[in-house]
């Protein structure tokens, strides 16, 4: 005679022995974490584009300081040069996040990745997570090799405290992540690479730009490299402070966000 399974008592549903993973969601919100950061490395993309950053950053900062010393600018913080080779190197960020997410719609796979974690919201989150992680510590690493390179071509033109230069360079690997978050977002909504870096080359570099030369300046100092630009760079006559510049770099990556989210619940795959 087979005797009935007893549950066991104070567990839901039956046969549950508390602290046991759910079967239903395997991992939570660590486990999508962890396969996010395994998809983004299993592609060539995000490690070309790091290495583009570095070298951009290499060329750039020492560019920036060659010219400040032949034309005797006056002499400046040496993590201007890191943080003027932003407005470029912020595009290998954008490659990195967008790619994470456009590739995944390129080939079908994002099917096998929603019915994983069928919560829409963290899959979301878990993407943003990851790029903002990877582009932190891409932008902080840009920022001292930029700071490192732009010290010999100043060649005495630049100022060095420690203090103002480690606050630069975790102003810039903020500023990366802000950007990584607003790029994932941007890139859920379009699902399409082109369209993804169409919108996000406009909103960084090209609608600035152009109100620059129409005279816009406050119009484009809301914008995120505006005021990403206020923040990452030691300005004594900034139009606001850095706390007020990295909320609005902040604001835009938010509604990003929370549009590629929303984009994400009723389109699905």
């Amino acid at each position: 005679m087979t005797v009935p399974a007893t549950p066991v008592r104070g567990t839901d549903p039956p046969h549950t022995v508390p602290g046991t993973p759910d079967r239903g969601a395997p991992g939570g919100f660590a486990g999508a974490v962890a396969a996010e950061w395994t998809k983004l490395w299993s592609v060539r993309a995000p490690c070309l584009a790091l290495a583009a950053g570095l070298a951009i950053t290499g060329v750039f900062t020492y560019y920036y300081a060659s010219i400040a010393r032949i034309n005797e600018h006056p002499v400046q913080p040496v993590g201007n040069a890191a943080a003027s080779s932003v407005a470029l190197v912020q595009f290998t960020v954008v490659v990195l996040a967008t790619v994470a997410v456009t590739s995944e719609y390129t080939t079908g796979s994002v099917r096998g990745s929603l019915l994983s974690v069928p919560a829409r919201h963290r899959i979301h989150a878990a993407k943003a997570l990851v790029a903002a992680v990877v582009a932190f510590v891409a932008g902080t690493t840009f920022a001292v090799v930029g700071a490192a390179v732009a010290w010999v071509g100043f060649d005495g033109r630049a100022s060095f405290a420690a203090g103002p230069s480690l606050r630069q360079v975790l102003a810039i690997g903020l500023y990366e992540a802000l950007v990584a978050v607003l790029s994932t977002g941007v890139a859920f909504a379009t699902r399409h690479p082109a369209g993804a870096l169409a919108i996000l080359a406009t909103l960084l570099w090209a609608l600035p730009g152009i109100l620059l030369g129409l005279g816009g300046r406050t119009l484009a100092d809301r914008l995120p490299h505006g005021a990403g630009d206020h923040f990452t760079r030691l300005e004594p006559e900034a139009p606001y402070g850095p706390v007020p510049a990295v909320l609005i770099v902040a604001a835009w990556a938010a509604a990003a966000h929370l549009i590629g989210l929303y984009v994400l619940r009723r389109r699905d795959a």
